[in-house]
């Protein structure tokens, strides 16, 4: 197959060399050229506009928010305007669920298909190969895309045929990861005044009750307040939470604990942390327990 990816990001590397090395026939776009050097490097065909994306029968999109999938899809120069009929748009992106929906139409009326599969997993994750993906659309598609989805990840689930029910799986991920990052830093920050030291309460979670890949990779993260540089920013995690939430309004699901979650992040904007990881939530509740915010502390 002749395959596209479009958003070279610290996501989007890791995901389009494994298809690379899967031996496809890859070309790669990004807006910022020199994050496309090392992929051409190993073989791959660098796209100068989305127009160069024509000929392919796969395109994956790895783009940060609403906006920019919204500006490379359905622009005047667009993908969809690119994609021949037949051609498979995948999005990996974490979109708004409205988004999603509108992408599966608007792809449907020019006989193009469409496929959300957004991932669970951090760069590592991607540079690795080990993403799960969140499949949805037409199962012969999926059934299509299995080899490629193999190349980027260790697992794919197929969650529906209607795309934008994957975004809201996604967003629910999310959320509960969220949540996980803001229940470790209240319970850090509450043995840590009472004269506990952390790093030794988070081996002891994690040795015990929650000996789970999160609870010790956000755990370590906010034990030693290593915040930087983001894994995954901290205004991502509050766009997701922020998607979250109108797709819950839509739906008419009340989540308390993601409002919670939504003033976290936004308190973190407000005092600068946008430059962080979006673990950085979890050391707030040690700030607001008036304890001091270094890494040995």
């Amino acid at each position: 197959m002749k395959i596209g990816f479009i958003g070279l990001g610290r996501m989007g590397t890791g995901m389009a060399a494994h298809l690379q090395g899967a031996g496809q026939d890859l070309t790669v776009f990004n807006r910022s050229a020199e994050r496309v050097a090392p992929l051409t490097a190993q073989g791959a065909k660098a796209a100068q506009t989305l127009a160069d994306l024509a000929h392919a029968t796969v395109v994956f999109t790895m783009l940060a928010d609403d906006r920019a999938v919204r500006e490379v899809v359905l622009g005047p120069d667009g993908l969809l305007r690119q994609l021949a009929p037949g051609a498979v748009h995948v999005s990996c992106s974490t979109i708004s669920v409205a988004l999603s929906a509108e992408l599966a139409q608007a792809h449907e009326a020019a006989a193009q298909d469409y496929v959300a599969a957004p991932v669970f997993g951090r760069p590592d994750a991607a540079a690795a190969g080990k993403l799960f993906l969140l499949a949805a659309g037409k199962p012969v598609v999926i059934g299509r895309l299995r080899p490629l989805f193999d190349a980027i990840g260790q697992r794919t689930f197929v969650v529906a045929t209607q795309a934008d029910k994957a975004n809201l799986v996604k967003l629910s991920g999310n959320f509960l990861i969220a949540a996980v990052i803001e229940s470790l830093g209240e319970a850090m920050a509450l043995v840590e005044k009472g004269g506990i030291d952390r790093h030794q309460y988070l081996e002891l979670l994690t040795s015990t009750l929650f000996d789970v890949p999160l609870y010790k990779n956000y755990g370590a993260l906010i034990a030693n307040r290593q915040f930087t540089p983001p894994g995954f920013g901290a205004p991502l995690g509050q766009k997701d939470i922020r998607l979250l939430l109108t797709a819950a309004d839509s739906l008419q699901v009340p989540l308390p604990f993601a409002s919670i979650l939504r003033d976290r992040f936004l308190a973190l904007a407000a005092q600068g942390g946008e430059p962080r990881d979006w673990s950085a939530i979890g050391a707030m509740a040690a700030l607001d327990a008036g304890l001091a915010p270094t890494a040995h502390s």
